[in-house]
Formats: structure tokens, C-alpha cells, sequence
């Protein structure tokens, strides 16, 4: 499959690639396949298309861009089980792929070949502990509207505002809740691009887009795997502690020595705007940019302004 582009370059999609424990994804790529690589991670309830619109005007900057339907998505395997869509496994679906990318950029002789990582949503929960725990992989770590892990943890368990925000999490995670996500046509699924505002990007041929993906065979039980396997999701009303109030997390280990991008649409009704305030506590090395207009669909709102940002980091020398 290839879909053509006022920006010139053609986004091609089909290749598999094998990953942790053999899991196969689907991979779309634009751009020159001998110039450094860029690896974005999507988030739910996307798959590889809502970079569609920016994968052209990466390429275009110079970059080879490459985007996977992520373990579960689309037209990528989606193995059985909640513990299949855990952290690790996950985290080792990305490793393996930019690994593969960096050996085929030569990364190893030249360190500034190293792929550029970005991610939103759910890819920017993998995509954070890539980078913490894989900085010597990355040249510079890009993030659209998705928490720090420790900031996520500290809002869901203190913060009654974004415990309210994310109280969908916890029904994603109710057994079933697939048969109502899929139903009337995807009614719920498309609440999550809509909200109360509308989404004039939301057109018909990227509404039958995601439908198609949506309507794999065993896609939606995958993707919600990925919400049952977390343990981060706001406390459940219980006598014994749950979801991030079960636990503690120590903040000295989540540092990320990359230098980092986190580019926040302010609108966001889910990822509240506090979670984007202090990460230079975690983040040495850090450039943030708010966008007071956008949603948490700010790749899809502002694919020209996004990309720039991205280009324009990306082009900074350390």
C-alpha cells in the first residue's frame, strides 16, 4: 500500500518485522531508507495512520520515518492474554525494532545516526521507559501528550482532578467491555477522537481508516490488554489499596538522559495540564513546548506546526 502526499513523499505500508518473543508487526515507512531513522509510537485508540499525516513531512526534513501498528493494532499479532501486553514485552517490541534500525544506520560508527524516538499516548508510556532505561539507543526522545510515568503514578493517586479524568482506564479494563466499544459502529471508540467538540480531521475516509483497523479480527481485546496489564489506573473505591495507590514509585529511577521534546496540547481532557509541569526534575536536558489551542490530538490538528517542532529539535547539535 502506498499513499501519495503533497509533501513528496509517499507512505508505504505491508512490511512485517519480528519483535520480542516472535510477535510480528506491521510496519508503514516514508522517506530514504539510508538516512537516520525516526520510530513513532501510536497510542490508543489509534494505529499506524494517525502519523499519516506527519510521516510525509518528517521524510521530507530528511529523516527515514518508520511507524509500527504496535503489539495488538491493526495488522499486527496479537497474541493471547493480559500478560502479553505488559510493560516488558511491550518495551521489548520497541528495543528490538530500534535496535534493528540503528544497525541499519550504521548507529555503532556514527552515534548521531541514532534513531529519534516519538510517541503519544499509550507509545509515549513505552516510549518513556525506553528512553529511561535505553538512553545509549536514542540521539533525542520525542513526546506528544503523554505523562512522565512517575508524574502519571503521582496524579492518579493524589490528584482528584486527574483520577476523574482517567476513570476511563478503569472501565477499559471491566471484562466485556469490547462488545460495547464495537458497538452501533464503533460509537464509543470514535467518543475518544470526537469529545464534546468535534474533530474536523475526523474525516470519512479516516473514520473508515480506523474502523478497519478497529474491526481486525481480535483487535479491541488487544487493545484493551493493554489497560488491564497496567498497573497504573486510578484507585478503584475499595477497602485495599488499588491501582496507583497500591504501590510506591522511587523517582531517582526514572530519569531520562536524552535530550527530550515533549510538545503538550492543552486541551487535553484525559492528561491534565499539571502532568506536563516539573519534568525538568526528571529531564536534565529538556525543551517544552505547550499548545494551549490543541487537544491530545495534536498530530492530527497541527501536522505542519508538529512536525516543525519536531525537525527543528531534531536539528539541534548537542
Amino acid at each position: 500500500m502506498s499513499i501519495s502526499s503533497k509533501h513528496d513523499a509517499p507512505v508505504r505500508s505491508g512490511r512485517m518485522f519480528e519483535a520480542s518473543g516472535g510477535v510480528r508487526l506491521h510496519l508503514a515507512e516514508a522517506g530514504d531508507p539510508d538516512a537516520p531513522p525516526m520510530l513513532l509510537l501510536h497510542g490508543f485508540p489509534e494505529f499506524w495512520g494517525a502519523w499519516q499525516d506527519l510521516m510525509p513531512r518528517l521524510a521530507a526534513g530528511g529523516r527515514r520515518v518508520v511507524a509500527p501498528d504496535q503489539r495488538g493494532y491493526n495488522l499486527s499479532d496479537k497474541p493471547a492474554g493480559v500478560d502479553a501486553y505488559g510493560v516488558r514485552p511491550l518495551t521489548a517490541d520497541v528495543v528490538a525494532l530500534v535496535d534493528a534500525l540503528n544497525a541499519e544506520a550504521g548507529a555503532d560508527r556514527d552515534p548521531s545516526r541514532r534513531c529519534v524516538l516519538v510517541a503519544h499516548d499509550w507509545g509515549g508510556a513505552i516510549g518513556w521507559n525506553v528512553a529511561i532505561r535505553h538512553p545509549d539507543k536514542l540521539s533525542r526522545f520525542v513526546i506528544l501528550n503523554a505523562p512522565h510515568p512517575w508524574k502519571f503514578w503521582k496524579g492518579l493517586r493524589d490528584d482528584p482532578a486527574q483520577q476523574a479524568a482517567s476513570e476511563y482506564m478503569n472501565w477499559l479494563r471491566r471484562p466485556g467491555c469490547e462488545k460495547p466499544l464495537a458497538a452501533d459502529g464503533f460509537k464509543l471508540l470514535e467518543r475518544f477522537f470526537l469529545g464534546m467538540e468535534g474533530a474536523p480531521w475526523f474525516t470519512p475516509e479516516v473514520r473508515a481508516a480506523y474502523h478497519a483497523a478497529w474491526g481486525q479480527p481480535g483487535a479491541l481485546e488487544s487493545m484493551v490488554n493493554w489497560y488491564r496489564a497496567s498497573p497504573l489506573h486510578p484507585p478503584l473505591p475499595q477497602d485495599a489499596p488499588s491501582g496507583a495507590a497500591a504501590f510506591e514509585l522511587d523517582p531517582a529511577q526514572f530519569v531520562v538522559r536524552v535530550p527530550t521534546l515533549v510538545l503538550w496540547g492543552e486541551r487535553d481532557h484525559a492528561l491534565l495540564p499539571p502532568l506536563a509541569e516539573g519534568l525538568d526534575r526528571f529531564v536534565p536536558d529538556l525543551r517544552l513546548h505547550r499548545l494551549p489551542d490543541c487537544s491530545h490530538w495534536l498530530a492530527h490538528e497541527r501536522p505542519d506546526e508538529i512536525a516543525g517542532h519536531i525537525l527543528d529539535f531534531c536539528a539541534v547539535r548537542p
